[in-house]
C-alpha cells in the first residue's frame, strides 16, 4: 500500500475496520464526496439503505471486491480526508467546467452562466438545481472558478458555501455531482440532501 500522509480527525483515520456509519458519522464535512467515492467502487447502496453496522471490508468483499479492491478504496476514502474545503466559495472542477461549456455550446449560449441553487424535494428535504443563467439577477451572488460564473440566489448560499460542482463520467451513471460541507444527511441516490 502506498503510504501516504492521511489527514486525521484527533487519532481516526479510515480504515477497512471502520463501519461505513463511523465513516459518516466522523467525517460528516466530507460525507457526501466519501459516499460518491463509495459508489463509484461498486458499493451502491450507501446511504438510506446501507447496512451501516457492516464494516467497509464486509461490504467491499460481500460485493465480491477482492483484497487490492479494499485497499484501493480505503487510500481513495483517505485522499478525499486530505483535500482542502473552501467554505467561503462555490467552485466548479476542471471536469465540470469543460464539460458545462460543451454543454453551452451545444445549445448556442455560450456567453452563459451556471445557474446554482437548491429547493424544497427528494427524500432528505433539498434537491440541488443547476440551470443555464444568461445574466445574474439583482438577488444573485456571483462566484467564478475555471473561468465559469456561477448564479446563485443570495437566499441560498449560506446552505451552498464550500460547495463544489464535479462532473463524473461512470458506467453506473455520468453527470454532475455536489459535494457540500454544510450536509447533515443525504439519500443513497445523492440527488437530495438536509442541512
Amino acid at each position: 500500500m502506498s503510504h501516504k500522509r492521511w489527514l486525521r480527525k484527533g487519532n481516526i483515520l479510515i480504515t477497512k475496520e471502520m463501519t461505513i456509519a463511523d465513516i459518516f458519522e466522523n467525517f460528516p464535512q466530507k460525507s457526501q464526496k466519501l459516499a460518491q467515492e463509495l459508489t463509484r467502487h461498486g458499493l451502491q447502496c450507501v446511504g438510506c439503505s446501507a447496512a451501516t453496522w457492516e464494516t467497509l471490508e464486509a461490504g467491499v468483499l460481500s460485493h465480491g471486491k477482492t483484497a487490492q479492491d479494499l485497499e484501493n478504496l480505503v487510500l481513495a476514502l483517505n485522499n478525499i480526508l486530505e483535500g482542502k474545503l473552501d467554505d467561503s466559495t462555490i467552485t466548479i472542477t476542471e471536469a465540470a467546467a469543460e464539460k458545462f461549456r460543451k454543454v453551452l455550446a451545444e445549445e448556442n449560449k455560450e456567453s452563459w452562466a451556471l445557474r446554482f441553487g437548491d429547493k424544497p424535494g427528494g427524500c432528505s428535504g433539498y434537491e440541488y438545481v443547476l440551470d443555464f443563467s444568461e445574466k445574474a439577477e439583482s438577488t444573485d451572488r456571483i462566484f467564478s472558478s475555471h473561468g465559469v460564473d456561477i448564479h446563485v440566489d443570495e437566499t441560498m448560499v449560506e446552505r451552498l458555501l464550500g460547495c463544489e460542482i464535479d462532473y463524473q463520467e461512470g458506467l453506473m451513471g455520468s453527470g454532475f455531482k455536489i459535494s457540500n460541507p454544510n450536509v447533515k444527511s443525504s439519500c443513497s441516490c445523492g440527488s437530495s440532501q438536509n442541512y
